[in-house]
This record gives structure tokens, sequence and C-alpha cells, in this order.
């Protein structure tokens, strides 16, 4: 309560010592005007005449400062509030007249507010702050198309090409920069960006916000979720092969428990006097040599359904890939192998054995497509850092790639473009690299071969 009598009682004060100035010269003049009429028809009085002129033109002077000085401190104090200019300061001491009371008004109106401006200033730095650390990227879309990178995470995400335009977003997929412009405001759309050429499934969230004019904003969170996608797509697999090759399991291994003892049966007693054994001989061990086929599938594809313990470690990247290099060269001679790794210290931090194991099955199958199609068969193995930090390993050959039909299904388990193929290699390969939380993706290669390119 003294703060609200402070803020009342002062104006209050002024507004009756300013009427009491006010009312004393208007008073003062109306004598002095009566004063000089009646001096005027007054003969031979000229001297007081003057006296009485001089005196109105006083009063008159003292009451237009009296007012004018009022104005001129309120036109101040609202200049002062239409520029936000905090520092200023009005009345002062000794000026009489209440101009003290309403400075001290005024003052105390302008320290409120620069001290409400300074607390909207610290909760807008805060926000600010908050913002920029949201691991979502976040972006706003004006009327006029003009995009706003809210945090690091969108800096990080775009700083491949500079965007300041909605078309601009193109460089990031063409569907992308179409869903940024038409995605429905209050529900998620599903997505394709482009980062680092390599396509991924993204989330579009958008809010509608109003700017301080009243324009409309949209505001765009994008979330990535490949590797969710990705990770939900590995365990449905692995889930539907430790189903199928249990029921395979218990299915086949009676029959070939059978195959093999009848075979071994009909074996002692086939002395080859009878051609209808011997029929039911080779019939029964062909029955037994394919359960064991069947047997031998449904194991290999076991590994399919665990997922592959990590024994993770740091590992020098150079020496790793040229371990790899040296095997790889004493199984495909023929083919030439051109290998780089920049910078020299390149490390990752992964199952050394996992990793060698998924790198030299991508190198076996780049040879394999490389050779009979290229004159000169050569693969190419490279590693770097992307500009997230990441690592990156690259196998690029000169085959003749994967057709673009085929590409969606390619790290499907059972799927094989090889005659003599499994469908595990890739399948199990891409396991690997997301056990690891990486990625592991396809692209047709500049020179028209295949590149696989795993990021850790």
């Amino acid at each position: 309560m003294p703060g609200r009598i402070w803020h009342f009682t002062r104006p209050m004060i002024f507004d009756r010592i300013f009427l009491l100035g006010l009312s004393w010269r208007l008073i003062a003049l109306v004598l002095a005007l009566a004063a000089l009429i009646y001096l005027a028809v007054e003969p031979g009085l000229h001297a007081a005449t003057l006296v009485a002129w001089a005196t109105c033109v006083g009063l008159i002077s003292s009451l237009w400062g009296y007012v004018q000085r009022t104005n001129q401190e309120l036109a101040r104090f609202v200049e002062a509030l239409t520029y936000a200019d905090f520092s200023a300061s009005f009345g002062h001491k000794r000026e009489g007249f209440g101009f003290e009371q309403l400075g001290s008004a005024m003052n105390a109106a302008v320290a409120k507010l620069r001290e409400e401006r300074g607390r909207a200033q610290d909760t807008n730095r805060t926000l600010a702050a908050l913002v920029d650390e949201v691991p979502i990227p976040l972006l706003t879309v004006d009327s006029e198309g003009r995009i706003e990178l809210l945090n690091k995470s969108a800096r990080r995400m775009f700083s491949q090409h500079k965007a300041t335009q909605l078309g601009d977003m193109a460089a990031y997929g063409e569907g992308f920069a179409d869903d940024l412009a038409r995605a429905p405001v209050g529900e998620r759309r599903t997505s394709q960006i482009v980062i680092d050429e390599t396509p991924q499934a993204a989330t579009l969230s958008v809010s509608d916000v109003r700017q301080p004019r009243g324009l409309p904003l949209r505001l765009i969170a994008v979330q990535t979720i490949q590797g969710e996608l990705d990770q939900v797509e590995m365990n449905a697999w692995r889930d539907l092969v430790r189903v199928l090759t249990h029921e395979i399991m218990n299915s086949v291994t009676p029959i070939t428990s059978l195959a093999k003892t009848a075979a071994e049966v009909i074996a002692e007693a086939d002395d080859g006097s009878d051609a209808r054994i011997g029929d039911a001989r080779a019939a029964i061990e062909t029955v037994a040599r394919r359960a064991d086929g069947v047997m031998h599938f449904v194991q290999t594809y076991r590994q399919i359904s665990r997922a592959p313990p990590l024994r993770r470690q740091t590992i020098a990247a150079a020496e790793l890939l040229a371990e790899l290099v040296r095997l790889f060269q004493a199984e495909f001679t023929a083919v030439g192998v051109d290998a780089d790794v920049s910078p020299d210290h390149l490390e990752l931090y992964a199952d050394p054995d996992l990793i060698a194991q998924v790198v030299i099955n991508l190198l076996r199958n780049a040879a394999e497509a490389s050779i009979g199609h290229a004159e000169t068969p050569r693969v190419a193995l490279r590693g770097h850092r992307n500009r997230h930090g990441r690592t990156v390993i690259e196998v690029e050959d000169n085959g003749p790639g994967v057709p673009p039909d085929k590409t969606a299904e390619m790290f499907l388990p059972f799927f094989t473009t090889k005659p003599t193929g499994t469908g595990v290699g890739l399948s199990l390969a891409r396991q690997i690299v997301l056990a690891h939380g990486g990625s592991l993706t396809y692209q047709a290669a500049p020179s028209g071969g295949a590149l696989f390119r795993i990021v850790l």
C-alpha cells in the first residue's frame, strides 16, 4: 500500500499546486486587464497605463511559460515512451509550482517501465537460449516465403546449402520443400529430406504463430526418424525370421533324422539285385540331402534373428582399412583398390570385428559386381568425417550398380540378385551398423556403379 499511496499522491499534489499557480496568474491577469482598461479611459495617467500594459504582458508571458513548461514535460514523457528511451529524467528540485512532484511521478513510471523491460529482455534471452539448445531443428517461414533457422540443430542440419527462401530448400529435396510450404498446421507430416546426399525420412510438425505486427508465421519442427524406422523394420524382420526358423526347424528336424535313418537302412538292404530298391535308395538319399540343405539354410538365417553383441573401442580408421585392403587384395588379385583416409588420424568408436565384417563383405560384393562388367574392375574404399562430425566409410565399385526397382528391397532379408546368394549379407551388415547407432545406405555411384555409405 505505501507504494500505491506514493504513486497517486504526487500527481495529486502537482494537480493542486498547478491549479493554484494557474489560478493566481489568471486572477492577476484579469485584475491587470481591468486596471489597464480603467487607466486607458482616465486622462493624464499615461505612466500608470504603461505600467499596466507591462504588467499584463508579463502576466501573459508568465501564464504562457507556466502552461508551456507543463506541455514540454508531458511531450518529453510521451516521446520517451514512444521511442522506449528509459534513460530520460523529468522535473528538477527547486523548480517550484509542483513540477518536482510531476517529474518524480514521471521518473517513477519510467523506472517501472525500465525494470519491466529489463525483465522482459532477460526472459527473452532465456527463451532464446533454450530454443537454441533444443535438439530438434526449428525454423520459421513467413508469408513471403522467407526462412529463418532458429536454433543450432537447424543450422547444423541445413548448413550444406544456405537457405533464406523457401525455394532454397529444394537443395534438400523437391518434395521436402513442397512439404514445408503445404504441411497442415497442427498435424505431423512424414517427408523425405536429403542430407549429405542421403535420403532420410523426417516428420514435420507445424504451428501457426503471429508476429508482433499480426503477420502470420509458420513454426516448423523437423525431426529425422530414419534411424527409428530402420530399427523398427529390422526388429520386425528379426521377429519374423525367428518365428519362421523356429517353425521350420521343428518341422524339418524329424524329417532329416528319419531320412538319414531310412537312407542308412536301405543302403544296408541294397545289394544291387533289385533295381527298385536302388531307386528307393537314391530317392531317400536325395530327401536326406535336401533336408540337410534346408537345415543349413535355416541355420544361416538364424543369425539375422540375433542382435550382435557390441564390444566397442576407439579404432584408427587408417589402420583398420589398410588391413582390410590387404585381406581383400589377397582374395581378389585382379581387382584394383583405391584407398583413402582423410584426415590421417581419423578414428571411429565401434566394434572392430563387426565393422571389419561389414566392410569386407561390401568389398567382396563390389569386386564380384565389377568383375565381368568393367574391363578394369576397380573398387574404392574411403574414410572421412562429415559436416556433423560423424565418421563415414564408403565402398564404391565400377560394376553395373543396383537396378532402380530393386534398391528399396536390397537390405531386406532373403533378397539377393546373385544366383548363389542367400540374401543374408546386406541385411546382416545393416543390422550391425544400426546396432552401432549408425546408418548403411546405397546410392548410384557417379561412374554408374554402386556406392555404399556407412555413417557411424
